[in-house]
């Protein structure tokens, strides 16, 4: 049988003025994201969708999982390969596009820079990525496509 897991957490708006929401522009978007254990997430909307841009916004998040959930896989896998990871950073980028019926985002872009301890390594890591992509939750979640652009160097 297959195993199923559970996730919750609570969002509550704290935008309200005074007047609720009253028009367009007489509230914020601002809000929190909470869950038993980690801290509080601030949130809010994109800055084009008037929101601020000192908080997070849906769209980041979704970015940022879908980067940890191929960042934790391909951890894993190295691991298990006997690539030994030694640095691991992802500049990840993904688009929306707007259209009448709202928006969706048509592709995120993962840049990871791997840091392996030898050269011997190099070769493995990079193919790593791939398995990893297959595994992740969330990639497989989603209805666009998730591009990869890794980069892996051996320590000096």
């Amino acid at each position: 049988m297959p195993r199923t897991h559970h996730y919750a957490v609570s969002v509550s708006w704290t935008g309200n003025r005074g007047n609720g929401t009253s028009g367009y522009r007489d509230f914020d978007r601002d809000h929190t994201i909470a869950a038993d254990g980690p801290p509080r997430i601030l949130g809010s909307s994109d800055p084009a969708f008037r929101g601020d841009a000192s908080r997070w916004n849906p769209e980041q998040l979704l970015v940022a999982s879908l980067s940890e959930c191929h960042m934790l896989w391909y951890l894993h896998l190295c691991a298990d390969a006997g690539a030994v990871v030694t640095n691991y950073t992802d500049d990840a980028r993904g688009t929306m596009a707007e259209d009448g019926a709202g928006g969706r985002f048509t592709e995120v872009t993962l840049a990871p820079r791997v840091t392996v301890a030898e050269s011997r390594m190099v070769d493995t890591a990079l193919a790593l990525h791939e398995a990893a992509h297959e595994r992740c939750f969330i990639a497989n979640s989603v209805n666009f496509p998730v591009r990869h652009e890794p980069t892996v160097i051996a320590a000096a």
